[in-house]
């Protein structure tokens, strides 16, 4: 089992940043993924990391201001969400899965955490 906490979330601006944080415990995992959920809408991929942190990738509407990192002395993940938009608000989820290259399918990931709220004003 893995078990992942989010934190990091919260009320900002828009056109400011935000880092949220994915504290990881249990057995070894491979790619991470960050999800958000905005109300009434699918929960969507919004960047995935592979094991060594080499390959990532992003959806098409964060790309160039959403960056995905993790660091395994720390067990943890990171998204540094910059440029923030109202539109970027949602309930964000970690996950974590065994695939060797970042995914963007949700049913891939195994594991996931409860989430953590993000919310940006006009």
């Amino acid at each position: 089992q893995v078990q992942l906490v989010e934190s990091g979330g919260g009320l900002v601006q828009a056109g400011g940043s935000l880092r949220l944080s994915c504290a990881a415990s249990g057995r070894t995992f491979y790619n991470m993924g960050w999800f958000r959920q905005a109300p009434g809408k699918e929960r969507e991929f919004v960047a995935g990391i592979n094991y060594s942190g080499a390959r990532t990738d992003y959806a098409d509407s964060v790309k160039g201001r959403f960056t995905i990192s993790r660091d395994h002395a720390k067990n943890t993940g990171y998204l540094q969400m910059n440029t923030l938009q109202p539109e970027d608000s949602a309930v964000y989820y970690c996950a974590a899965g065994s695939s060797a290259v970042p995914i963007r399918r949700k049913n891939e990931y195994q594991y996931w955490g409860q989430g953590t709220q993000v919310t940006v004003s006009s």
